[in-house]
Order: C-alpha cells, then sequence, then structure tokens
C-alpha cells in the first residue's frame, strides 16, 4: 500500500491561514513563539539574578538599590522573574512604604517605595537586554512612582549662614576641617559625594580648579577661590600628602574622612543652632543657598552650568543648547561671591554672598575637643 502525505482539512488549513495572519498583524514570528517558550523555562530566581546585576552597575548604583534588592530577595527569592505582575510590584512598594522606618524628616515612606520600584526597573532592563522577557512584558515600566512632593530645602539668608560658619569655627574638636568642608561646599555647591571623592591629584593650583567627581559618574572641573586652593593643598601637605591619589580630606591623625564627619557636623550644629535640627539643614542646604544666589545674580545658564546638571533628553530644549555658560562665566561668578579674585574670572563685581575664613588649627575654641568624628 503506498502511504499519502496527511492531509489537513479545509478547516484546520483556515485556522492555520488565520493564525498566521493573526500573528503577522501584531509583528510576532514562530522564533518569537518559540524564544518566549525558552525563556520562560530558563528565567532565572531574583536570588540568582540580583547579585548578576548588582556585578554589572557603577558603585553608586549599587550603594542606592542594595538596600531594596535585599528587601526583593528576602521576598520573593525564590520566584522567577517573569513569575512577578505589575499588581506584585505595587503591593511590594505599598508594604515597603507602610513599613519605612520613621524618622523626623520622613514623608510617609514615599521615597522607599520610589526607590524599590527604581530598583526594580533598573533589574528588569537589565533582563530585557538578556532576552529573559521583552519589552511588553516588563511588569516593572507597568508600575508608576509616587509623585515627588516639593522639597523643603531652600537657600538660607546670609545671617543664618553667619551662624553655621560661627558654630563651625568654634566647636567640634577639628576647626580646620570643618570650617574646610563648609567653604568648599558653599564655593563650588558640590554634593557631598563629589567632597569625598576628591583626591590631590584632582586639584590646579595655577588655575585654581577643582575637578569634582559627582553622582552619575559625572566630571567637571569647577572654580574655587585662590584662598580655598591655599587651604585645600596646605590640608593636602599637612594631613596624607599631595603625592598620592587617595582621598584628600582627612582627620589629623591622616585617615580619610567619611560620610561620618558630615552627620556628626550637622547633629552638633543642631545642638547650638536648635532651628538646624528643627528645619533639619544638612549640606544640601549649603548647595541650595549658593544656586540660588548664582541664579538670582547670573541668570540661569551659568547657575546650571555651576551645579555641574546635565540635561537629559528629556530635560533639553532648544534654548538650553545655545545658552551654555563657560568655565570663565562660572568663574566670574564665584569672584563675585567670594570677593576675590580669579584667574579665570571676568573684571566684575557684585555683593557677595557670604564672607566665610577657614579657621586656623592654631585658633582658640569655645569648646574643648570632643571625639574624633566630630560629636
Amino acid at each position: 500500500m503506498t502511504d499519502h502525505p496527511t492531509r489537513r482539512e479545509p478547516n484546520q488549513t483556515d485556522e492555520i491561514a488565520a493564525a498566521k495572519m493573526l500573528l503577522a498583524k501584531l509583528g510576532i514570528t514562530p522564533t518569537d513563539l518559540l524564544a518566549d517558550a525558552t525563556n520562560a523555562l530558563a528565567s532565572p530566581t531574583f536570588a540568582e539574578y540580583i547579585p548578576r546585576v548588582a556585578q554589572a552597575v557603577s558603585a553608586g548604583t549599587r550603594r542606592a538599590y542594595s538596600t531594596y534588592w535585599n528587601r526583593i530577595i528576602t521576598t520573593w527569592g525564590s520566584r522567577q522573574l517573569t513569575d512577578v505582575t505589575a499588581l506584585d510590584i505595587t503591593q511590594l512598594a505599598e508594604h515597603i512604604k507602610t513599613t519605612a522606618a520613621q524618622r523626623r524628616n520622613t514623608r510617609g515612606g514615599r521615597s522607599a517605595a520610589e526607590h524599590t520600584i527604581s530598583a526594580l526597573r533598573c533589574l528588569y532592563k537589565h533582563a530585557v537586554a538578556d532576552n529573559i522577557l521583552n519589552d511588553t512584558n516588563n511588569p516593572a515600566t507597568r508600575v508608576p512612582k509616587p509623585r515627588r512632593l516639593p522639597s523643603t530645602r531652600r537657600a538660607l539668608p546670609t545671617n543664618r549662614l553667619d551662624e553655621i560658619h560661627h558654630a563651625t569655627a568654634t566647636t567640634g574638636n577639628d576647626p580646620a576641617l570643618d570650617t574646610l568642608l563648609i567653604r568648599l561646599h558653599v564655593e563650588t555647591a558640590c554634593r557631598r559625594g563629589g567632597a569625598l571623592a576628591l583626591t590631590p591629584t584632582d586639584l590646579d593650583p595655577q588655575q585654581c580648579l577643582v575637578q569634582l567627581h559627582e553622582k552619575g559618574e559625572t566630571l567637571r572641573w569647577q572654580p574655587v577661590s585662590p584662598t580655598l586652593m591655599t587651604h585645600l593643598v596646605n590640608h593636602g601637605k599637612t594631613r596624607g600628602g599631595l603625592d598620592t591619589e587617595h582621598p584628600l580630606l582627612r582627620y589629623t591623625s591622616g585617615q580619610p574622612i567619611s560620610a561620618r564627619r558630615y552627620d556628626h557636623l550637622w547633629q552638633r550644629l543642631g545642638r547650638h543652632l536648635p532651628w538646624v535640627a528643627t528645619q533639619q539643614v544638612s549640606t544640601h542646604w549649603l548647595r541650595h543657598t549658593t544656586l540660588t544666589w548664582v541664579e538670582r545674580n547670573f541668570g540661569y545658564a551659568v547657575a546650571h552650568a555651576f551645579a555641574g546638571h546635565t540635561d537629559s533628553r528629556n530635560d533639553r530644549n532648544a534654548t538650553t543648547t545655545y545658552v551654555q555658560a563657560t568655565v570663565e562665566e562660572v568663574a566670574t561668578a564665584l569672584a563675585a561671591l567670594t570677593r576675590e579674585p580669579h584667574p579665570l574670572a571676568s573684571d566684575l563685581t557684585q555683593v557677595s554672598l557670604m564672607d566665610i575664613p577657614i579657621r586656623d588649627r592654631s585658633a582658640p575654641r569655645d569648646n574643648p575637643p570632643d571625639s574624633q568624628h566630630g560629636a
């Protein structure tokens, strides 16, 4: 008997043709269906995938998200990435929001919820790149972040800035270090991370510039006054040498400072200045203060450059393409702010924001020395 190829019934043929037409309209090929089936079987668990992503991101991203990734591993460690839905993420973010630590400056756990969603978006972005799932199946992008509330930080008036300087210079165990920090942040409007990352190789004494390494792996040369540059160089010489690539800012013992120095500094200032504690003033308020003054006196473009902001594609508009300020314009604003000439500045006189001398170690202070970290 002769074998004949299997014939499809007319209805079956029509159904196959209709399915092919539907897949073509959706832009899906049979290969995509097979890949999705394979990925579903090969999808890693959160406990397996998060450590791999943590090794692939920058140190700053790892610091920002590690706490939330650990919470995710604790909650979903054995689940596969493809098992989680947008509703699951919403419920987890809400749980983390309601159980967030309550502090004086807490805002109802909104920041914790936002960071949870951001941490998951980062995770799933890598999963999409690894073909574990596709963009349309990414649950993290379908969960909106909580709306950010307006910041309570603001620019400080000159008299309040004077009070901060006086308390910094007359209390604590290392006024020379603390006044140097305050002056550095007022002059450059840098973030804490930028100051902590300074090394001796980031100083250009001839042009009075410091190289700042800040969040987002941004890098810029920022003008500083001759007075501040002199004290930065002397600080490096006396506390660790200028021939190393290690952190510039150090204790008298030569040990590099950390973020703890800032924490203890503001706690101490809060004890001497009750309004500092009440309003939760921090180093970032100095950034607000300087940038507000620069914007009011020199305009948005110079303030934008002074802050070291880099526009994302969504933030950039046509005008900012043409009005970017130069380092010379930033130096001119700095010269007016400090009332000191700068090698890169134009000859321009403005009303100064502040007059903050840097405390000399030999000068007397009101309080006796306390702990190494400046409590």
